[in-house]
């Protein structure tokens, strides 16, 4: 009955972003299915880096810096999906929350993989060198990000309007929105989101103000690393961050990527455009979050879709059984 299941769905994958890492992430799924394990060895050839030694010995301070936690999601995510290739399963359907988007061109077709660790490398050394940047402009007071829950989108945009040293940048759900900004605006932030009504303002563990026009110094560098890149065309449907709907070339995707270190994620927006192409086709779906932890999972859970697109980390999906 469980493959008669499988056989009958079509799959979205959700690939997470920084802030889902963990020391020891999907050691126990890769010693249990080698596939994992295969892809993690390959992707320590192409970057140079042991990376099981990066997920499963590093401290959780250690993961968090931008440059080890970028490489360290990405390599996760992908042999996930090696791991759901070997049991026959595939998505029709690819998006990425922040960081994840670029596992997402990885599958998609839009960047080989060997182009995707390049970039993801690169990516994530230039985002770590202008977040200590700032924290060195800030008196050592590093910079970073924090969810708001439990206050309307529409009120948080009212209180940071106007405001250069923190932003709303990640649309998650209605009841949750993020703040990316400097350690003094995000104190700010965080006593007038309380003073507002917000329930709990929670730090996240990232390096960095991502997504804000604090970040516009990376998204420069960075710019001139894509140029060395080839962005194919799409083999399959996938999404963007920065618009929120379809990405349909590599040339799109390609600017997409530059604007996406200091554009918002518009992630609800990008549920709906999703919803909205399940609709159309007719069939059966199911969300995998594939990659460590189950957030993207309960941000779906958020949007009311989940009675038509149920939303399962990868993990504990009936694949893997």
């Amino acid at each position: 009955m469980g493959r008669m299941y499988i056989n009958m769905v079509k799959y979205i994958y959700a690939f997470p972003g920084q802030g889902a890492q963990a020391p020891g992430m999907i050691k126990d799924v890769c010693e249990k299915f080698g596939e994992g394990k295969a892809l993690l060895d390959k992707y320590s050839k192409v970057a140079g880096i042991d990376i099981p030694s990066l997920l499963w010995n590093s401290t959780a301070e250690d993961l968090a810096r931008s440059d080890n936690s970028q490489t360290a999601i990405t390599a996760a995510s992908l042999a996930a999906v090696e791991i759901l290739k070997a049991k026959g399963i595939s998505p029709s359907i690819v998006a990425g929350f922040s960081l994840g988007e670029w596992s997402a061109l990885c599958v998609s077709g839009i960047l080989s993989f060997e182009e995707t660790v390049y970039a993801v490398t690169k990516r994530g050394a230039i985002m770590q060198k202008v977040c200590e940047e700032i924290a060195a402009s800030s008196n050592g007071k590093a910079p970073g990000m924090a969810a708001i829950l439990g206050l309307a989108p529409e009120t948080i945009l009212d209180i940071l309007k106007g405001r250069d040293d923190v932003f709303a940048v990640n649309m998650n759900s209605v009841r949750q929105t993020v703040a990316a900004g400097t350690a003094d605006g995000l104190a700010w932030a965080e006593e007038q989101m309380k003073a507002a009504g917000a329930r709990r303002v929670v730090q996240l563990k990232v390096a960095g103000p991502f997504h804000s026009p604090l970040m516009q110094k990376a998204a420069d560098e960075f710019a001139k690393v894509l140029d060395e890149i080839t962005f194919n065309n799409p083999t399959l449907h996938v999404f963007s961050n920065v618009t929120g709907k379809e990405m349909t070339t590599g040339a799109e995707a390609k600017e997409n990527a530059i604007k996406h270190i200091t554009s918002p994620v518009l992630w609800t927006s990008e549920e709906s455009a999703i919803k909205a192409l399940c609709d159309a086709d007719g069939s059966e779906w199911q969300l995998l979050e594939t990659g460590p932890g189950k957030v993207l999972s309960g941000l779906w859970k958020d949007t009311g879709y989940i009675e038509q697109i149920p939303a399962t980390p990868w993990e504990e999906s009936p694949v893997l059984a």
